[in-house]
């Protein structure tokens, strides 16, 4: 029984409540709502037809729906607002909404704010998604019952009523998320950060802002997990309201994990060796450190190891496609930014024939051009950001003297076919795209799945 819960169905009973966005991930939530009684009106700018069967779905279930581009104009006249991840909060209709008294929130913030069971939050530019996969496996070969939400897995504000005080779970927040989020976490992550989604957020300066949400709210009682090798999470260390874990590749550290002698350490312990770790390159090692910090109050030193030497990624995270004539083709399709993509080139220990670009998240490519170019064969590059990233590496090419083949294709099926007429056995072909996928595809799974299957049929 979730007494928490309880106040929120009293608040929610009876309410004119907005839902903006019929995505995948909000339909579970509006499932809720009318169980709970709320009267409940669904906002998309897509029409009905392009939401097709969903329409009649939502119309069945008593679900007033506002569709099409001008749909923002009539947030008007709720009590409560839901919104979508994306949307900024300063948004003018929010402003509007909040003036005539609406209570705006989120999915996500709701979750938070009820849940009974024992919460670990992770957030970061790279390697979120890998490092919450790895605390979920870690918990729950502990034996404890585990949930993973927020952008993975499923939406887990519907299954509240189903999660008890002796829980745990697992939340992978982006910095749209942690905006508005200001409900404590036993646990706190943050795995690194570089410049990020700064087609989203104002500068850098409230990327970072956005981020620190996710431990600003924290007691004296709960744990933060920092990077120690990233400046900027190393500068959070004196914000912590409680406990600090570190975790670093590069020195021993006192407090949390550490990396030394091809051995992987958590309060000077070893877990297991590198060579026994089936996750290819340094940023994973990162990401073991940091589960190993969040779990190292719950979980024991053989289950940290067990999943360490067993588990081998996550889809779409670096992973191996097929062989075909000697070449092997791996799907680095999650890689949304430069600086993720640099990480995936240096794992694989030798010089790649890279196919990249795409959506434009006003970020600087400098970084991957002047790291990245000794790791890479020949460059192919597509998308919204290819002249972009094209005359980042030609800097980098005339200030080094250096040569790099660069060619530039109009689409993923001919950056595959040139990939292969450029490849010669031995060589590894890479999607690794360095930007988010919304020029061409829904997301990155959509991209890389498509990716995979062109891959198949050659």
């Amino acid at each position: 029984m979730n007494r928490q819960f309880d106040e929120f169905k009293k608040f929610i009973e009876g309410k004119e409540t907005a839902v903006v966005g019929i995505g995948v991930s909000n339909r579970p939530l509006i499932d809720l709502l009318i169980k709970l009684n709320a009267k409940v009106t669904a906002f998309d700018k897509k029409s009905e037809s392009e939401l097709g069967t969903v329409v009649e779905e939502l119309k069945a279930k008593g679900v007033k729906l506002v569709l099409g581009k001008e749909y923002l104009e009539k947030l008007k006249g709720y009590e409560v607002i839901f919104k979508t991840p994306s949307m900024r909060i300063d948004s003018p209709e929010l402003v509007d909404a909040k003036l005539q008294g609406a209570y705006i929130t989120s999915e996500m913030e709701e979750f938070i704010k009820y849940c009974p069971g024992k919460i670990y939050g992770v957030t970061g530019s790279d390697g979120k998604t890998t490092t919450t996969t790895l605390i979920y496996k870690m918990l729950s070969e502990q034996g404890y019952k585990t949930w993973v939400g927020g952008n993975i897995g499923t939406p887990l504000f519907s299954k509240i009523e189903e999660i008890s005080k002796e829980d745990r779970i697992v939340l992978e927040l982006s910095s749209f998320q942690l905006m508005t989020i200001h409900e404590n976490m036993e646990v706190a992550l943050v795995t690194n950060l570089s410049p990020n989604h700064l087609d989203m957020h104002k500068g850098m300066e409230e990327y970072i802002s956005a981020k620190k949400n996710i431990y600003l709210n924290q007691t004296s009682e709960d744990l933060l997990v920092l990077n120690n090798d990233n400046s900027i999470t190393r500068s959070m260390i004196n914000e912590a309201n409680g406990k600090v874990f570190l975790f670093s590749i590069n020195n021993k550290v006192d407090k949390g994990a550490y990396y030394y002698n091809d051995k992987l350490c958590i309060m000077g312990k070893e877990v297991c060796s590198k060579n026994e770790v089936k996750l290819k390159g340094m940023h994973n090692i990162e990401n073991l450190l940091a589960a190993f910090c969040c779990v190292y109050e719950d979980v024991s030193l053989e289950t940290m190891k067990k999943v360490a030497t067993t588990f081998t990624g996550v889809e779409h995270r670096m992973e191996f496609i097929r062989e075909l004539n000697g070449v092997k083709y791996y799907n680095d399709s999650i890689a949304s930014s430069p600086t993720r993509t640099l990480a995936g080139l240096k794992a694989f220990g030798r010089p790649v024939i890279l196919i990249a670009g795409g959506y434009d998240k006003k970020i600087s490519f400098d970084i991957l051009a002047e790291e990245g170019y000794p790791y890479i064969k020949t460059l192919i590059l597509l998308g919204v950001t290819k002249n972009k990233i094209k005359e980042a590496f030609e800097k980098v090419i005339q200030k080094n003297n250096t040569e790099l083949r660069i060619i530039m294709v109009d689409s993923l099926e001919e950056a595959i076919k040139v990939s292969k007429d450029e490849a010669n056995e031995g060589d590894i072909v890479t999607l690794s795209p360095a930007c988010a996928s919304f020029d061409m595809f829904p997301n990155f799974e959509v991209r890389g799945n498509k990716f995979k299957e062109i891959i198949s049929e050659l």
